[in-house]
């Protein structure tokens, strides 16, 4: 078992250097995974993405605002082999509001200028996932959690 310090370095870690995640959203007792370019803000309290208005992962937000995000990191070992770490963040996403979009939209274009087209459409809607809770899987018997909020 990790402390907590030792937790939240791995998630920076992983969110230092991992790009894309897959989303998890449901809607009607249905689930729905989504792959996204992600962009992690305020100290790991925060994650940023961007979808289409015109999508189910969009109306499933708008309807239940309750997510994770999966997260794969490898890293090489000395033995040639990989280490694999999963990190699963936990929380609330909901619509950036007009007021906060520049701060939000520079920031993820900067972590992802390859989207800026995307990101520039007016069907674009960017999200912030407010994150309550981290899941750090190390190996099958180093499961590690870290409550944000604590």
């Amino acid at each position: 078992m990790k402390t907590q310090i030792q937790i939240k370095e791995y998630v920076h870690k992983v969110l230092d250097t991992t790009r894309f995640a897959v989303l998890a959203t449901e809607s009607e007792s249905k689930p729905h995974a989504s792959f996204i370019a992600i962009t992690a803000i305020n100290d790991l309290f925060e994650l940023v993405f961007a979808t289409y208005r015109n999508t189910r992962k969009y109306n499933n937000l708008k309807l239940n605002e309750n997510v994770s995000i999966l997260f794969e990191y490898k890293s090489d070992k000395e033995n040639n082999q990989q280490e694999i770490t999963i990190l699963t963040a936990f929380g609330k996403a909901k619509e950036v509001e007009i007021a906060d979009t520049d701060t939000i939209f520079n920031v993820h274009l900067l972590r992802h200028p390859q989207l800026k087209t995307f990101l520039l459409s007016s069907d674009c809607a960017l999200f912030r996932v407010k994150v309550d809770d981290y899941q750090l899987v190390l190996g099958i018997d180093d499961v590690n959690w870290w409550n944000i909020n604590s």
